[in-house]
């Protein structure tokens, strides 16, 4: 998808995340689908933005993602998959409802860091642009389901010259992502679509471990 993206865009063919992004829900481009089909899509505006985006996420769903299937069975881990996916985009709603969704003028202006004025739009032209793609939300909510089942297996962090305990790890990517959302630092990143797949990750388990129907699904590695 993320090559048909860039190939198709290129080309001037077709916008294929116009389609298939999600979209906020008042803007006129949404879908219900689009909670769904935004996890198979991945940054195109670059070749090297969206061969990195896709990379790590590939790269952290084939880590963690392939031992939490082996536990969980094939079936229970796609549900997990698609639900984080799901949930995810669920939070990035509501983001964007509290924020810009909130917008009644029928014309937006866009400033710049200086408050210039940069150009103004429809305001239905603006919520068409509050889109997001990417696997992210639901990966986070591997890495989360990852920290519950095996808490101490030790993780390797580039920079970290000690392993760290995968509880401790994710916790503490947890916090980083919950920085920048409040911050407003890396803007272009949907922090609380990640921190999204996380929380529904931990209903989902949760929600199973209540249910007995996994009595030795939490593993204290």
């Amino acid at each position: 998808m993320w090559v048909a993206t860039m190939l198709l865009g290129s080309r001037e063919v077709v916008d294929l995340t116009d389609y298939l992004g999600l979209h906020f829900w008042k803007a006129r481009e949404f879908h219900l689908y689009q909670f769904v089909t935004y996890m198979f899509m991945h940054d195109s505006s670059s070749f090297s933005n969206g061969f990195m985006h896709i990379f790590f996420n590939m790269f952290a769903l084939y880590m963690f993602g392939a031992l939490l299937e082996k536990v969980m069975g094939m079936k229970r881990f796609i549900l997990f998959y698609v639900v984080c996916g799901i949930g995810a985009g669920v939070v990035q709603e509501l983001v964007w409802h509290l924020t810009d969704g909130n917008i009644t003028e029928d014309f937006v202006r866009l400033v710049d860091e200086y408050g210039q004025t940069i150009r103004t739009m429809p305001r239905q032209e603006y919520l068409n642009m509050l889109v997001t793609v990417g696997a992210s939300g639901a990966v986070f909510g591997i890495l989360l389901g990852f920290a519950m089942l095996f808490p101490n297996i030790p993780l390797y962090i580039m920079f970290i010259p000690v392993p760290v305990k995968a509880k401790w790890a994710v916790l503490g990517y947890a916090l980083i992502e919950l920085f920048f959302g409040v911050s407003g630092v890396m803007g272009n990143v949907a922090h609380f679509a990640h921190l999204g797949g996380m929380l529904f990750g931990f209903i989902l388990l949760y929600y199973w471990k209540k249910k007995g129907q996994f009595n030795n699904f939490y593993v204290n590695s």
